[in-house]
């Protein structure tokens, strides 16, 4: 255990001595650790995170935005009769009375209550957990149906600006810096013809169809915790993304991963396909979850939040790809290329179906 970390362990309101602090987890934004806390022969456990500065450039709007959605969401299931400690993240209040503790480099640090007997899943196996998982996004969305969004900090800009993700893609197509447009036209003028489906979302908003929500952003299915005994999904982790957007945005980002045939980056695309059964599987979960707390245009739409998502980070990938992958990791030369071509292929799908036929 580093010095640094000690140091600041030191800042937080923990039982007891600390028995150990070590690296946890596999996410790839945050610096993370499992704390182990010892009182009275009483073993307690927490996680530590150092908020990633490069990503959330104002890290005390992003604990703002934590700080008041816990507290909402924590007295909606206290009065439901539910149990916060293993249904909601529990922050870890700081020595001095804060949420967090900012360090001499200015990093910010936090600590979450650990909740025990839980699993997480890369991958769903099979879709009750898939169901089950649609269920959580949905109930996050219904525990926080009444929170005022206009009241979250927005962490990072343009996010899910599909009109604003459109024109960093042409820009890229035009620079060209990396000097790989002549082998992806087909893709650019597929995306180029698409146009249309970045502005379907925006317009629905304009025209009070689709009214602007509490949204997580990242709904993949790391992102639940689930009891280890009954399988339930418990917990809705992550929630540095949390800013206000639209409900089917969230809905579109889950079935983009979880309807898929194959990984985000297969090369095969004879096996990458839009699986509509799942996807049905998921939107039935999805609105069980919501409990009657979306609007009826916003279920009508929640297909399009499908398309337009997919759309959009086929728009992402590509447009990294083009520019010389600068922003996603990548282990192959060709990674964001087949990224890209994956969403197209799930869009093409998407686009020439009905799933709930």
């Amino acid at each position: 255990m580093s010095a640094t970390t000690a140091d600041i362990l030191k800042c937080f309101a923990l039982p007891g001595s600390v028995v150990s602090a070590a690296p946890y987890g596999n996410g790839h934004i945050n610096d993370t650790y499992r704390v182990v806390c010892c009182e009275g022969g009483r073993e307690s456990r927490f996680i530590l995170q150092k908020i990633n500065r490069n990503v959330f450039h104002r890290p005390e709007e992003v604990m703002e935005n934590i700080t008041g959605i816990l507290g909402f969401i924590t007295s909606k299931i206290e009065a439901s009769g539910g149990d916060p400690q293993r249904e909601a993240l529990s922050l870890i209040p700081a020595r001095e009375g804060k949420p967090f503790v900012t360090d001499e480099q200015g990093e910010c640090w936090r600590i979450y209550r650990f909740i025990d007997r839980t699993v997480c899943y890369e991958n769903a196996g099979d879709e009750e957990i898939f169901r089950r998982s649609a269920m959580a996004f949905g109930r996050f969305q219904k525990l926080l149906a009444n929170y005022p969004a206009e009241k979250l900090h927005v962490t990072i800009p343009d996010f899910h600006n599909t009109p604003a993700r459109f024109r960093q893609f042409w820009n890229a197509v035009l620079e060209d810096a990396a000097h790989r447009r002549k082998e992806v036209e087909e893709e650019i003028s597929f995306l180029a013809e698409k146009e249309a489906l970045s502005r379907k979302l925006e317009r629905a908003h304009r025209e009070g169809i689709l009214p602007i929500r509490v949204t997580h952003n990242d709904t993949k299915l790391n992102n639940i915790l689930f009891d280890a005994c009954s399988g339930k999904a418990l917990c809705v982790l992550d929630l540095d993304t949390v800013m206000p957007g639209f409900s089917v945005t969230d809905f579109g980002d889950a079935i983009r991963f979880g309807a898929s045939t194959a990984a985000e980056d297969e090369p095969d695309l004879g096996k990458v396909h839009f699986d509509r059964h799942l996807y049905r599987v998921y939107r039935e979960g999805f609105l069980e979850g919501c409990g009657g707390s979306l609007l009826e245009g916003e279920e009508a739409l929640l297909f399009e939040g499908a398309k337009v998502i997919t759309y959009e980070q086929a728009l992402r990938f590509l447009a990294d790809y083009l520019a010389g992958d600068v922003y996603y990791k990548i282990s192959r030369p060709d990674h964001n290329l087949l990224r890209a071509r994956t969403q197209i292929r799930l869009l093409q799908e998407m686009l020439e179906c009905d799933p709930l036929q």
